[in-house]
């Protein structure tokens, strides 16, 4: 049987000054994570320590290790390397095994027979790039950084939301295999369901040391065993599995999965296992074109969905750092908020099994782009053997996932060449376009015909359409956060809205910690530093005039507005595409994550805290959903009923003045079959006139009990003018803490209330965001974490809307 030794221990990491110096190195770990452990460098999340450590991604670095000598009879030992970051040599006793030049790809080398000193020289990542550049010629991109020349996490070269850390070093586990007769090199589980019997075709390669040696491979899968031959160095065993159960994504049914688990025989002794867990479902991308255009709908099991998505990056500049645990906590959030898909970014990585397999569990449908991001990409050698290689690999390892359900082949390139000035300056030379319309689509194909490829996002399905034409194929909204006001968002229907976002500040105890020290402003020099867009601060701005009057000198208030701010302009376009299903077939969120603590789109922020935002997406992607949608003939209810049972119960619209009166109310039936949207247009006498006025929609199902047990309601609320024209009165409310939490009782309207319990202690979390109360009303916020509850300090963490005259 194959034996594994894993080789974590005894390494160094040798510092570049001359000296030989060499400090305690981790692995998997990086060159920065290596430093700051041992106190050289400072940390470049906090205050703007960035800048102070930009040298470490311009120097060389070694990793050293002793290579233990082979024990026992195996007839081959192979040095493995999941994952290097990025331009290596790898030496033995100096003398090169081989060099890689590519993050995304693992690496094996022959050391049969061999011990000594083990080096691992990594060259900076932009000397070759640069190198690359020299030979292959200048490419646009969307930043000055020269991330498309070398296939690295594109964001270590810094994004609109991230640092500049380009980082170095052994970032996915390194082990010596030892092996004999023959091992399994790859497996491809083609998993398909048919009628109630679920099909696994796994199509094994094998390497051997014995040409002559007859071999078999056993796959067992739900207790169903078969066997096949190994013609060579190939075989393909194929099992039945009857009565299968189907994975749904989360919402729909339940995520059963299977062990898989295929054994390599030299007559009946065990060579090499290979293990993994799988999903029966099946899957489409509903591309047709009908009256509206091109649509772009994801089937599963028959199952037409509305994708509840979120844009996802690394979780951290420094991939290595991120463990299970990590992934699991911020993957059940995403599905705490009711996200049913998560997009792995192309300006990121191909993420670790870890991720995928959270995915699984919990019925996250998972778009993945291929590694390509806002920029032309240079199509000629070394690049494009390593772009097939890395593709290759990668398809292969993430197929037994059923939660993947959409290969992606860019972010924004085909649209950059067609939008931003690429194309004249190209002047005919390669930009990534054969990638994605030519060797992606292929290897896809030919690895892994089970899933739908899309040549890019945005991406309209050809050049016939505009890239990023909203009434074909998906769609990025950003001329509104960059440009106009959020409410713009209801201008169109996009078939589905792979992109749109809105930025706000982390928490403020996310502030504190980043920024010690400093006193906290907008444009003061930490802030400016974690705020990393483009004009950004200049946009929030822009952004708060439109409907608020700008908070002078109060960084506080300026906070808590950027905050709601975020939270409404996403419910502004989730709300409007969400009631034009089934036109509309997803939203992605831009972003739920951060990756250190910046200002940004993120829902949750560097340090993990929620964001208003946040808990807003819990409402947004609830089942149901009840909103307001100002048509040109006057507004609608629009009942967005996405659940699988028909939504009956009622309906009040209540037309009320901002002091408290109700100016006219009606009670009307609600009627939305399952997976639908019912539509009710709000009588004449009931619209509000001037901004003194507004309308509140709640809609009763008696057989669901809400949160405080009073029989089902959801809310709707329309104001037809912003915030600084309307005479809000000045909110009173009443505080009293209760266990585990605080209850606010509402004597006026008092809208867009929060708690911000990183406030009471850096550790405390409220289980809801924005809350508007009418007066009379309550709302119980519960909260986690807070060490000595008292109802004043909770009183100085409530922010609401305050009247601006």
């Amino acid at each position: 049987m194959r034996q594994v030794t894993p080789l974590t221990d005894g390494w160094i990491l040798r510092h570049p000054d001359g000296t030989g110096a060499e400090l305690p190195a981790s692995v998997p770990g990086c060159v920065h994570t290596d430093l700051l452990a041992a106190g050289l460098i400072p940390d470049p999340f906090l205050g703007r320590n960035e800048a102070e450590v930009a040298w470490v991604g311009r120097r060389d670095w070694t990793y050293e290790t002793d290579l233990p000598a082979g024990t026992g009879a195996h007839e081959q030992t192979d040095l493995v390397f999941d994952g290097l970051d990025t331009v290596a040599e790898i030496l033995l006793d100096g003398r090169s095994l081989g060099r890689v030049r590519n993050m995304h790809r693992s690496y094996r080398f022959d050391v049969t027979g061999l011990s000594g000193r083990l080096a691992v020289r990594f060259a900076s990542a932009y000397a070759e790039a640069e190198a690359v550049r020299g030979t292959v010629g200048e490419r646009p991109g969307a930043y000055a950084e020269p991330y498309q020349y070398v296939r690295k996490m594109a964001c270590s070269f810094g994004w609109d939301w991230g640092p500049t850390l380009v980082t170095a070093g052994i970032w996915r586990p390194v082990r010596l295999e030892r092996w004999s007769t023959a091992r399994i090199a790859r497996v491809r589980p083609l998993v398909t369901v048919d009628g109630g019997t679920g099909r696994v075709e796994l199509a094994v390669d094998v390497e051997r040391t014995r040409v002559e040696a007859p071999l078999t491979v056993e796959a067992a899968v739900g207790g169903v065993r078969a066997r096949a031959e190994i013609d060579g160095t190939h075989g393909t065993v194929r099992v039945e599995v009857p009565g299968a159960r189907l994975w749904w994504p989360r919402g729909y049914g339940e995520q059963p999965l299977y062990d898989v688990e295929l054994t390599l025989l030299h007559g009946e002794e065990a060579l090499d296992v290979w293990r993994r867990r799988i999903g029966f479902r099946t899957l489409e991308l509903d591309t047709s074109a009908d009256a509206h255009g091109t649509g772009f709908t994801l089937v599963v099991n028959g199952e037409r969905l509305f994708a509840r998505g979120v844009n996802w990056i690394p979780d951290d500049v420094f991939p290595s750092r991120i463990t299970r645990e990590r992934y699991r906590r911020r993957l059940e959030q995403a599905a705490g908020a009711g996200v049913d898909l998560v997009r792995v970014w192309g300006g990121g990585i191909y993420e670790s099994e870890d991720f995928y397999d959270a995915c699984d569990e919990l019925g996250l449908l998972v778009w993945q782009d291929f590694p390509f991001a806002c920029a032309a990409y240079p199509e000629e050698q070394p690049l494009r053997g390593e772009v097939e290689a890395e593709a290759r690999e990668n398809v292969v390892r993430l197929m037994p996932h059923p939660s993947l359900v959409l290969w992606n082949g860019n972010n924004e390139n085909l649209w950059g060449f067609r939008d931003w000035d690429w194309e004249p300056g190209l002047a005919g030379d390669s930009w990534g376009e054969g990638y994605y319309l030519g060797v992606l689509p292929r290897v896809v194909a030919e690895s892994d015909p089970t899933r739908p490829y899309t040549a890019g996002s945005p991406w309209s399905g050809s050049w016939r359409h505009h890239p990023n034409d909203p009434a074909h194929g998906t769609h990025h909204s950003w001329e509104v956060w960059n440009r106009t006001d959020y409410a713009d968002y209801r201008l169109a229907v996009p078939r589905f809205v792979a992109e749109f976002g809105w930025q706000a500040p982390p928490a403020y105890a996310t502030l504190r910690r980043a920024l010690p020290g400093e006193e906290l402003a907008p444009d003061s020099p930490g802030m400016l530093h974690h705020q990393k867009a483009d004009d950004g601060n200049g946009k929030l701005e822009r952004g708060l005039a439109r409907h608020f009057a700008l908070p002078d000198g109060d960084f506080d208030r300026w906070h808590y507005l950027t905050q709601v701010n975020q939270a409404r302009a996403v419910a502004a376009g989730i709300e409007h595409w969400r009631s034009h299903w089934p036109v509309c077939a997803g939203t992605v969120v831009w972003q739920l994550n951060d990756c250190w603590p910046v200002t940004s789109w993120a829902a949750i922020d560097g340090d993990g805290r929620e964001k208003p935002l946040y808990h807003e997406l819990r409402r947004l992607y609830a089942d149901r959903l009840l909103t307001v949608r100002a048509d040109g003939d006057g507004p609608v209810v629009a009942a967005v009923n996405q659940a699988a049972e028909d939504w009956h119960g009622s309906l009040r619209l209540r037309r009320m003045s901002v002091d408290g009166t109700v100016i006219g109310e009606a009670a009307l039936v609600l009627a939305a079959g399952a997976r639908t949207v019912a539509e009710v247009k709000v009588p004449p006498e009931l619209i509000p006139v001037g901004p003194a006025e507004f309308l509140v929609a709640d809609a009763w199902e008696p057989s669901r009990p809400d949160e405080a047990g009073t029989g089902g309601a959801l809310r709707a609320l329309h104001f037809p003018a912003p915030d600084r024209d309307i005479p809000y009165p000045r909110p009173e409310f009443e505080v009293a803490l209760v266990p585990d939490g605080i209850t606010v009782t509402a004597r006026t309207l008092v809208r867009d209330l929060l708690l911000q319990a990183d406030r009471l202690d850096p550790e405390a979390r409220a289980d809801r965001g924005l809350v508007t109360l009418l007066p009379g009303e309550e709302v119980t916020i519960g909260v986690r974490g807070w060490k000595t509850p008292d109802p004043e300090t909770a009183r100085r963490a409530l922010y609401c809307v305050e009247p601006t005259r």
